[in-house]
């Protein structure tokens, strides 16, 4: 069999041949469900935007076209369903800020009195939906098992209302409520959530991390999410150029050095125990994924920014350790 070279571009071509069917992504198929179509009004190069369509494509996909979605007030909502106008193109109903998951848990209950097996339930909202005003909502759907995947898509703070700090937020991060002023460094340090690690303690059937920088990977995790019943959570790190003042063309590049870095796990679990990891291939400093963001631009103007930034390589360095990032020769 001949090797898969990733070096030419084209719809379904990679390397020197075509790619088998079963090999080819989503959106490299002709049949893709194209459920968040054109026409929304997301900024240029958001992460929030690309993640979506990916995983709702991939759920799609997974329930042959049988789904429903919840989702939560928030930048997605807004930019994909300016009133009368939407996206989405599959049946798609916008809950409150802070009870998608309950809504996506009724739409469940709703369709299992039905006996509707086959339709299968997404909620889903961005980390301040999420970890802030849906927490409650979000652990009672984790307790209950009910049957619902939830994505959060993460890009770190309050971006559609003025670019405020949520418990997603990195620690020293600039934010309109977390103004690095004087010698505050941003977002104080020992603040926050970690949510899929909250998810875990549920020990619910599946917990997944992912970011835009490995699509393919976001796509299996969203199918392997669907192959299950119960409660699944999946939280997906999708940069904001706007809210991270950072070059609309450098989203995927942020993304990827979020997971090299080791700030950024890329994860699966399930029943509580993680299955599996992606490890880094080549770990950088933290200050190589900070400069790029204005947000964290005060870290490399001000004295006391070095000692902030010797305080998030310590938390990389955590995660590396706690979930095993490094092969065993680049850990050495």
């Amino acid at each position: 069999m001949t090797p898969i070279r990733f070096y030419q571009t084209g719809t379904f071509t990679v390397g020197n041949r075509l790619l088998a069917p079963e090999q080819r992504s989503v959106q490299a198929s002709t049949e893709r469900s194209n459920a968040l179509d054109s026409g929304h009004r997301a900024c240029q190069g958001c992460g929030e935007a690309l993640g979506a369509r990916y995983a709702v494509d991939a759920a799609m996909r997974a329930t042959q076209g049988r789904l429903i979605a919840a989702n939560a007030t928030g930048c997605l909502e807004v930019f994909s369903t300016p009133y009368p106008e939407t996206s989405w193109k599959l049946p798609w109903i916008h809950s409150l800020f802070g009870n998608a998951a309950a809504v996506g848990t009724g739409i469940a209950a709703a369709m299992k009195v039905k006996g509707r097996r086959d339709v299968r339930v997404i909620a889903q909202g961005g980390d301040g939906g999420t970890t802030d005003i849906g927490f409650g909502c979000l652990s009672g759907m984790f307790e209950r098992n009910d049957d619902v995947l939830y994505i959060c898509y993460d890009n770190e703070a309050y971006m559609n209302t003025g670019v405020q700090r949520s418990s997603a937020t990195p620690h020293a991060a600039r934010t309109a409520t977390t103004m690095a002023v004087g010698d505050a460094p941003g977002a104080e340090f020992g603040q926050g959530k970690k949510l899929p690690l909250i998810a875990m303690a549920h020990e619910i059937p599946y917990v997944a991390t992912a970011t835009v920088a490995d699509l393919r990977d976001l796509e299996a995790k969203v199918e392997r999410a669907m192959s299950l019943r119960g409660a699944r959570y999946l939280h997906v790190l999708v940069p904001c150029p706007l809210g991270w003042g950072a070059a609309s063309q450098d989203t995927i590049k942020l993304a990827r050095l979020a997971r090299e870095t080791g700030l950024f796990p890329v994860f699966e679990a399930e029943r509580g125990e993680v299955t599996s990891v992606t490890r880094i291939r080549h770990r950088v400093p933290v200050a190589d994924y900070l400069k790029p963001q204005k947000r964290f631009a005060h870290l490399f103007s001000h004295p006391s920014g070095a000692q902030a930034l010797a305080a998030l390589q310590a938390e990389a360095d955590r995660n590396i350790r706690r979930f095993g990032l490094l092969d065993e020769e680049m850990a050495s």
